[in-house]
C-alpha cells in the first residue's frame, strides 16, 4: 500500500530540515505517546545508520518496530526504514525550497505485509482507502503547522 502527502511550510528548508533531524525530539514525541524508544546505534551525529528499537501498544496489543535511518541527503532527502512483526515499510521525505521562506515537504510510504494477518489489516486499510489518505495528509499536515509555528517563535530564530 502506497501513501504519499506533501505540504508547504512557511519555514526555510534549512530550518525545516533542522527539524526533521533533530531525533532526540521525535523520541520524545512517541515517549509521550506512551512508546518506549531505545537507540540501537552509536552514532554521534545524524546520519545513515541510526537505528532505534520501539515498542507500543496498538489496537490493544504489545507491538514492536525497528526503525534504520537508510539514507540521509542533508537538506533534501531522508529515506527510513520500518520491520515489524506484520509489515516492512519504507518511508521517503523529500524537501524542496520553494522560496526563500517556504519549503514543500513531500512524504511517501510504502507499505508490505510480512504476514497473513498484515496482508488482512492492509486490506481493510485499502478498504477504507479515501480515510486513510485524509488522515494520511491531515497528519503531514498538522506537523507542518507545527514547524512553522516554532520558526514564528522570535526564540527560535
Amino acid at each position: 500500500m502506497k501513501l504519499a502527502a506533501k505540504y508547504d511550510v512557511e519555514a526555510p528548508v534549512d530550518f525545516v530540515y533542522g527539524e526533521l533531524v533533530n531525533f532526540n525530539a521525535w523520541e520524545g514525541i512517541a515517549l509521550r505517546r506512551g512508546a518506549e524508544v531505545t537507540r540501537m546505534d552509536r552514532l554521534t551525529a545524524p546520519g545513515p545508520g541510526m537505528d532505534w528499537q520501539v515498542n507500543f501498544i496498538f489496537r490493544a496489543k504489545a507491538r514492536s518496530a525497528r526503525i534504520h535511518l537508510v539514507s540521509f541527503a542533508p537538506g533534501r532527502q531522508m529515506a527510513l526504514s520500518l520491520t515489524s512483526d506484520l509489515a516492512d515499510a519504507e518511508v521517503l521525505i523529500d524537501l524542496l525550497d520553494v522560496a526563500t521562506t517556504r519549503t514543500r515537504i513531500e512524504v511517501r510510504t510504502e507499505v508490505k505485509p510480512k504476514t497473513f494477518a498484515g496482508r488482512i489489516y492492509l486490506q481493510t486499510l485499502r478498504l477504507a482507502r479515501k480515510k486513510v489518505d485524509a488522515t494520511y495528509a491531515q497528519r503531514i499536515a498538522q506537523l507542518s503547522v507545527e514547524m512553522e509555528d516554532r520558526y514564528r517563535m522570535p526564540a527560535k530564530r
